[in-house]
């Protein structure tokens, strides 16, 4: 029997919200963490997977509006998402991916650094396990996706203390 996730909090990094100095902007771009408490018992990292994925908070398309009743996630149709779907990922792999995107070459102001470093580049270093959601078929996208630019999801599980973090970069 799958044991559930227990939702812990949502915090969200909205690039719009620090000065970018040479005026380059913010690009529209942002991340959007959901942090959960693992359950009791020690269940495979594949039944993490499934219990995130059957999770209500994993139906958010992240266009502004939300949790929703339809069967989607970001730009995809949900059902075509599995545990299978997602790739085991080294801590370089995970960061270089996140950096890279959230930089676009473009260097960051310091407080959107330090809250990158702390929301999202720790959790990285700090998890047992992390994942990212592979390639999805063309007709996984639903029926008004591809909405984002970039979609970038990383799943970070840490046993130690106990949570799993769905971390969602992109921008629109």
């Amino acid at each position: 029997m799958q044991q559930a996730l227990t939702h812990r909090d949502s915090p969200f990094i909205n690039f719009k919200d620090f000065d970018f100095p040479d005026g380059r902007g913010h690009g529209y771009r942002w991340v959007h963490i959901k942090r959960f408490h693992l359950p009791d018992d020690s269940p495979t990292d594949q039944d993490l997977l499934a219990a995130l994925i059957a999770h209500p908070e994993f139906k958010d398309t992240y266009d502004g509006a939300g949790i929703r009743l339809e069967p989607r996630h970001g730009q995809w149709w949900s059902d075509r998402i599995t545990p299978g779907t997602y790739m085991a990922v080294d801590e370089s792999s995970a960061t270089g991916t996140v950096h890279t995107w959230a930089t676009g070459g473009v260097p960051l102001p310091p407080d959107l650094d330090a809250r990158l470093r702390e929301a999202v580049y720790i959790p990285i270093r700090q998890a047992t396990s992390r994942y990212a959601l592979g390639d999805l078929p063309e007709d996984a996208h639903h029926d008004y996706g591809p909405i984002h630019i970039e979609f970038h999801e990383l799943v970070l599980i840490d046993r130690r203390v106990g949570t799993l973090a769905l971390v969602v970069a992109a921008d629109d």
